[in-house]
């Protein structure tokens, strides 16, 4: 099942892609929660109601119907928590000049810096350096501490693409490095374009990524290549904090990245950016210079 979070007038709602059109799930089946951070905490089995709502359910508007015309926000729209995992791909560190870990590397993005797909990334007048990274991302469903590695899985709601978009100037060149703050500029974590539930994604290891601009492939690997998988991070994270529902992880990005090419290659006004990773779609978002947005 693919999910978005759509918006209205009384803000934020829940739907389903269901035959090229959204079902609004609470208005097809009351006993399925509005809120989709509600809707992931009640796990496999509220997600299987939310299916058959979907299955049943009229489109969201009759004289509006096709997806194309839904305002879509990032389909979570506030996520309590983004982390992320740097140098999770080997060849990945090698090109940054490092060596690949032997645990997970952890930041973090502030919440708001979320953004949809479709929506422009504002490149930041306080860098000049720029730079793109594809990774699968996980979503959090029922949240949780201490969570065994062999029971990640039933803790992860879905997946979606996601860009860590980064400000290499203030993540390297700073005094201290500024892993945060360069990574967290407002819209530099766009995900999208919808959650698809994990049932439906049996092998997360085992998933094609790719990433382009304005059409040219920069980046192409595939999950296999991880160092930690998707399990090992959920147990690692909820070692430190409480997962919650909605919590968002960015798993790593494969080589290929700007910064590391000879020249490098920066965004810049303009450029589009395409994430697409094998069953979940393509995320696409243009680049717009602050002050043009």
């Amino acid at each position: 099942m693919k999910l978005v979070t759509y918006q209205t007038d009384h803000g934020p709602r829940v739907a389903a892609l269901h035959d090229d059109h959204y079902v609004d799930l609470n208005q097809a089946d009351p006993a399925v929660p509005s809120c989709i951070k509600a809707l992931l905490a009640g796990g496999p089995a509220l997600l299987a109601q939310a299916e058959a709502a979907a299955a049943k359910g009229s489109p969201l508007d009759k004289t509006n119907a096709d997806a194309a015309n839904v305002e879509l926000p990032p389909v979570i729209p506030s996520p309590q928590k983004i982390i992320c995992i740097g140098l999770n791909y080997a060849d990945h560190a090698r090109e940054s000049g490092l060596e690949p870990p032997t645990e997970p590397c952890v930041f973090s993005k502030f919440p708001s810096a979320v953004l949809a797909a479709g929506q422009p990334v504002v490149l930041p007048k306080a860098s000049e350096a720029v730079d793109y990274e594809a990774e699968l991302v996980v979503v959090i469903g029922r949240g949780g501490r201490h969570i065994a590695e062999s029971r990640a899985r039933e803790h992860i709601a879905g997946y979606c693409c996601g860009l860590d978009v980064s400000a290499r100037d203030w993540q390297m060149n700073k005094p201290g490095g500024q892993w945060q703050l360069g990574k967290s500029f407002d819209t530099f974590a766009p995900i999208g374009p919808a959650l698809v539930t994990a049932d439906e994604i049996p092998e997360p290891g085992r998933l094609k990524i790719q990433l382009r601009l304005n059409g040219q492939t920069m980046q192409d690997s595939s999950t296999e290549q991880l160092i930690f998988s998707v399990e090992t991070l959920v147990a690692y994270v909820s070692e430190i904090c409480t997962l919650a529902p909605g919590d968002l992880i960015f798993t790593g990005t494969p080589p290929g990245v700007g910064f590391a090419r000879k020249p490098p290659v920066l965004l810049k006004d303009g450029d589009v950016v395409e994430v697409e990773i094998e069953s979940l779609g393509v995320l696409r978002n243009p680049m717009v210079a602050e002050g043009r947005e």
